[in-house]
């Protein structure tokens, strides 16, 4: 017999959501511009927008805190994150960041010169938005089965080794500053790399003369992946394999507002210390002092802390995807077109499946979130033609094979009936999916759009 599971915590402290009319919801979307990340926290009940910094800290988090070291140079605090890292990820070189694309901005500035070609498997928004910024040309490498939202392939999150080669034998390795790997890749709905392709990956690059760079934002999720999945790591810890990870690389970029358990803080840790000291200087120029980056004291404690809690034991991390798993399977069995397999840190909703009735320039994955926020007040996120934006040499949207609703569960926050109420909710509007109308730009920003554009409807 299959025994239940129960979170790996217990709820200390509550903070009050309330459930909007649907008049006012109706208003406050419009409002909005039929953009999520226009709204109001007070006017949503359940928010799936992003996992990024809306982990709930534990206790031993929040202690930590009031050890912060303010100091403006040589805190402790700096040191006690320093030695975290090691420690987990085994990186030599600390470079601390506001957040996770501040690292990006440091790397990418760093190793792209224009004209430069950085292979990765699949994009993310503003990973490529600073690549392109420095000069660079981002290319795809991700395997076929990552673009299709149907096949059950495991590691989805694979880079292609013969793509790869093609590109490095195209334009040169020496134009190939990096190979940019993204564990539990965001866009493709959450999928992992298997260590098998990590390992061939790294080896490759490095017969080559080509550093690999990791987005290990979500490593431990990947790590989680790895372990269910691909032979040999069944008796391996999740510890364990994050540091195997982070060993088959020259360095990574850290959003730690998703894995590393805090609400604001990232890192790039690199192993070269002539680029760590060069890191170091543009920390300076754009961020601060180099043992404090963007964040106090208290912020560099919580982080230090949340880097050990996260691979203290497996039961984080395995409630952490199982309550995505639930949520998923429950719309699955509501025949909702879902991502399969389910991600590690949300459900992606197909809306191009969903929404088949409208054209991909008539955004039907925004149409779908402000849909599903209208329904019910829970909030997700559009990741299609919107977040893709345009080719910048035609204009034209870029319409990605992908055309998704992001719903993302943050960490240790809600419970497993707030995702019941989420999957009626996207159940409810699957059914009267036809009623769902497109939508068009009110306001286009020129860059990162998905963050600010405004829409009216079709």
């Amino acid at each position: 017999m299959t025994r239940s599971w129960a979170e790996p915590w217990k709820i200390k402290m509550v903070e009050p959501i309330t459930m909007t009319t649907r008049d006012h919801r109706e208003r406050t979307i419009v409002d909005a511009g039929y953009n999520t990340f226009l709204l109001r926290s007070e006017d949503v009940y359940i928010d799936l927008l992003t996992d990024s910094g809306t982990t709930a800290m534990s206790d031993r988090q929040w202690s930590a805190m009031l050890l912060g070291d303010e100091s403006y140079a040589g805190a402790t605090s700096f040191y006690k994150l320093v030695d975290a890292v090691h420690d987990v990820y085994g990186y030599e070189e600390l470079i601390p960041t506001h957040q996770g694309r501040g690292a990006e901005h440091i790397l990418s500035q760093l190793l792209i010169k224009p004209g430069d070609v950085v292979p990765g498997n699949m994009y993310f928004t503003t990973t490529r938005y600073h690549q392109e910024a420095a000069g660079g040309r981002f290319v795809d490498v991700i395997v076929d089965e990552a673009h299709d939202p149907e096949s059950i392939f495991p590691f989805k999150g694979n880079i292609d080794l013969d793509k790869l080669r093609a590109v490095v034998e195209d334009v040169g390795s020496d134009r190939v500053p990096y190979v940019s790997f993204e564990t539990n890749v965001n866009m493709a709905g959450g999928q992992p790399a298997s260590m098998a392709n990590i390992k061939d990956v790294h080896a490759y690059c490095r017969e080559n003369g080509i550093p690999v760079m990791l987005d290990a934002t979500r490593a431990l999720e990947n790590a989680y992946f790895i372990q269910q999945r691909e032979k040999g790591y069944a008796g391996h810890s999740i510890a364990e394999i994050v540091r195997e990870i982070a060993d088959h690389s020259d360095g990574a970029t850290v959003s730690s507002k998703k894995d590393n358990l805090v609400n604001i803080g990232g890192f790039l840790a690199v192993r070269d210390p002539d680029l760590a000291m060069k890191a170091r200087a543009m920390l300076v120029a754009f961020e601060g002092l180099h043992t404090y980056g963007g964040m106090a004291g208290r912020d560099m404690e919580a982080l230090a802390e949340g880097i050990r809690e996260m691979v203290a034991n497996d039961d984080h991390v395995r409630a952490r995807v199982g309550q995505v798993e639930y949520l998923g399977h429950q719309l699955i069995d509501a025949g909702v077109p879902v991502i399969q397999p389910i991600g590690g840190h949300g459900v992606f909703l197909d809306a191009g499946r969903i929404l088949d009735h409208l054209d991909q320039d008539e955004f039907p994955a925004q149409a779908l979130a402000a849909a599903i926020y209208v329904d019910s007040g829970v909030r997700g996120m559009e990741r299609g033609n919107v977040s893709a934006g345009r080719d910048p040499e035609t204009g034209e949207n870029r319409r990605p094979k992908l055309e998704l609703v992001r719903l993302t569960i943050p960490r240790r926050v809600y419970t497993q009936s707030h995702m019941d109420v989420v999957s009626e909710s996207v159940g409810e509007v699957f059914e009267n999916r036809r009623s769902v109308q497109g939508l068009k730009f009110s306001y286009e920003p020129d860059s990162l759009r998905f963050f600010q554009a405004r829409f009216s409807a079709v």
